[in-house]
Formats: C-alpha cells, structure tokens, sequence
C-alpha cells in the first residue's frame, strides 16, 4: 500500500499550505474576533482554484480527487479552522449532493457557480427538535401544482447568512417516517424563505450559523433531488463524505497545534536550557505526534475508499472520531506546554482549543461515531 502522495496531490496540498500561510495567517485573527464571514478571504481562495477542487472540470471545477481534497482542508485548517470548516460545507454538503444525486439539468444550473466559488453552498438538516434524531424532523415540503411548498425551522445551518443554495431535507410524507423524507434545493431568493437568529459561538466564529425559517416557501418540482423519499438516504451518505471533510478540519487543527508547541518547546528556555529538553515536555510532544499520526492515516484512508467507490461510512466514523478527539486533546496539550502564555489571546493556541470542541459535536458527535462503528463490527 501506496501512503505518499503523488505529483498532482501534492501540488494542491502545498498550493493550500502556501495560500494559508500567505494570506489567510495575516489576517485569521482579526477576523475570528470579528465573527463575520470574510468575503475578502473566499474571494481569494476563489482565485486560487480551491472552491471546486473534487469537482469535474466539466462543471467548472478542478476535477481533482478526494484525497486532493483532504489536503486542502487540512492545510486551511492549520491556519484557519474556520476557512477549513467553510470550505468542506460548500462543496461536500451542497455542491456534491448536487453532483451525485442531482439530475443534468441541475448539475448544469448549479455547479458551475457553485465551483467556481460564486455562489455558495449550505445543507440544512438540523432543526430546534431533530439534531441526532433526525426522525423527529419537523420541516415539510407539500407539493401544489408546480410548486414544493416548504414550511419549518433549521438550526445552527453553516452559511446561512450568506449562502446562495441551499440542500434542504424536508418531510413529503409523513407517514413514512424517515422513508417519507425528501432532498430539496432551495435558492436564497425562494419566496417565503428567510434567515432567522445568528448563533453566537465559541470558536470558528467567522462560520457563521443561523436559522434558517421556511414559511410557505415556493420552489419549483424541478428542484426536487432525487426522487419523493429518498432525502434521509441523501442526508446519510452526505453526512458520511462531510465527516471526512471535519475529519481533515480537526487533523489540520491538531497539526497546527503541536506546530506552535513544537516551536514553542524548542525556543523557551528556563533552567538555562530550552524546555523541549524536558522529559515532561518530550512527553506531551510524543502523545500529540501518536494522536496526529493516527487520526492522519484513518483520514487519508477513508478519502482513499471514497475515491475507490468502495463503501467508508465506518472508516470516516472512525477517521472523524480519531481526529476530532485528537484535535480538542493536542490543542489542550499544546497550550500546557506553552504555559501560561498558552491561555492568552496574543497567541493562537486559546482560539485553536475553542475551534476544536465543534469537531466532536458536528456532523454527528462523536457518540454518532461509536454508533455507527459498532453496528458496522456487530452486524
């Protein structure tokens, strides 16, 4: 087994590292204390190219691989967890969904700008009473003559303030249940369709989250993904790829961490030597580097299924729940070593522990994760 990258993989993880450290490391702190979504920044990662990296050039992206594509979140993400997050939501959770479900007309309509990082791309599943359980979903799509008619409430949707398409998963019938689900896309000028409360959180605070309310909101049947029903299967697999997606987040995170520790311990000197020649501080640097390795090769591995066509839902469980507990531990680590300057805004450490904690929580947290591993071994 092949674990090094190959020419092209590598070029657009060093064309990420490069942008990241170039562009996005001069300015991720004032915009995190912003809280705002920089325009400024997708712009720029709008002319690098990295919008559309695993999308066919025939709908206006890179045609890249997945593994390609790991890499790009995880560079972003060393600098920027938040850029990191932004950019797995617009192309797994919205562009995606439409390249593998959608029909050609709408592939034609929607993934060119969705590619090209013109318009973007959120997902809305979560709702004020159906985050794990997703069968308690309210939100129902009723279709009168033309037109689907959308009424209900998404919570904490990523991009909502800004998005230009929505994926929306809404009830068509409910005496189904979760086989009574259907997969909309929905655009950000639908009438009836508005962007409620703006969450307020404590880390990746320039991805914004908000409600989203549909109130008798009308799009047309066209805009059916799929068929009638098939929404909670559409929400599963996407969940599965957007799980690597955080997976790479986290790793990136995690990696950025033990980077400013590693640096830290070899530079900060006490007792007339530098404190990366103690055995307290060469301990916690070797645990991060175990938790870093591991949560890396689970990543890559299920990016390598993905592009295989083989089935991952367990791997990217496994890949997600490695790398986000690795991220919040490596995080907690790397501010130990760094003291009590660790716990100070001056350096990033402080932002990089609260940007952590989500990676265990979105996308299925990480008791989700156990879940679905087990099921997969038990049978």
């Amino acid at each position: 087994m092949d674990f090094e990258f190959d020419e092209a993989q590598l070029n657009w993880k060093n064309k990420a590292k490069e942008f990241a450290e170039r562009d996005v490391a001069l300015v991720v702190d004032e915009v995190e204390k912003k809280g705002k979504f920089s325009m400024e920044l997708w712009e720029k990662l709008m002319e690098e190219g990295l919008t559309g990296v695993p999308i066919p050039t025939e709908y206006g992206g890179a045609g890249a691989d997945h593994i390609s594509y790991v890499s790009v979140i995880e560079e972003l993400s060393k600098v920027s967890a938040s850029l990191g997050g932004s950019l797995s939501v617009h192309t797994t959770l919205c562009a995606q969904v439409i390249l593998k479900f959608g029909n050609d007309e709408q592939k034609q309509k929607y993934l060119p700008p969705l590619a090209k990082g013109e318009v973007i791309g959120a997902f809305a599943l979560t709702e004020p009473n159906a985050g794990t359980d997703v069968g308690s979903m309210e939100s129902t799509a009723v279709l009168e003559g033309d037109d689907y008619v959308l009424n209900g409430r998404k919570y904490f949707i990523t991009h909502a303030t800004i998005a230009g398409v929505f994926i929306v998963i809404a009830i068509t019938d409910p005496e189904k249940g979760t086989k009574g689900m259907s997969a909309f896309i929905v655009e950000n000028d639908a009438p009836g369709l508005k962007v409620g409360k703006i969450f307020d959180k404590m880390g990746i605070r320039s991805t914004e989250h908000a409600e989203v309310i549909m109130e008798n909101c009308k799009i047309p049947k066209e805009n059916l993904l799929g068929n009638e029903g098939d929404g909670f299967k559409i929400s599963m697999i996407t969940l599965d790829s957007g799980r690597i997606g955080i997976a790479a987040q986290a790793l990136g995170l995690a990696e950025g961490a033990r980077d400013a520790a590693v640096k830290y311990a070899n530079e900060r000197i006490q007792f007339g030597k530098p404190i990366s020649r103690l055995q307290a501080i060469q301990w916690m640097i070797a645990e991060m580097e175990v938790k870093i390795t591991s949560a890396k090769w689970l990543t890559y591995h299920a990016a390598f299924l993905e592009d295989a066509g083989e089935r991952f839902s367990k791997e990217a469980a496994m890949a997600k729940l490695a790398a986000s507990t690795s991220a919040v531990d490596v995080t907690r680590l790397a501010i130990q070593v760094h003291g009590g300057y660790g716990y100070m805004t001056d350096l990033p450490l402080e932002r990089y522990y609260r940007d952590a904690k989500i990676t265990e929580i979105y996308e299925g947290t990480s008791e989700v994760q156990k879940m679905v591993i087990a099921r997969s071994v038990l049978g």
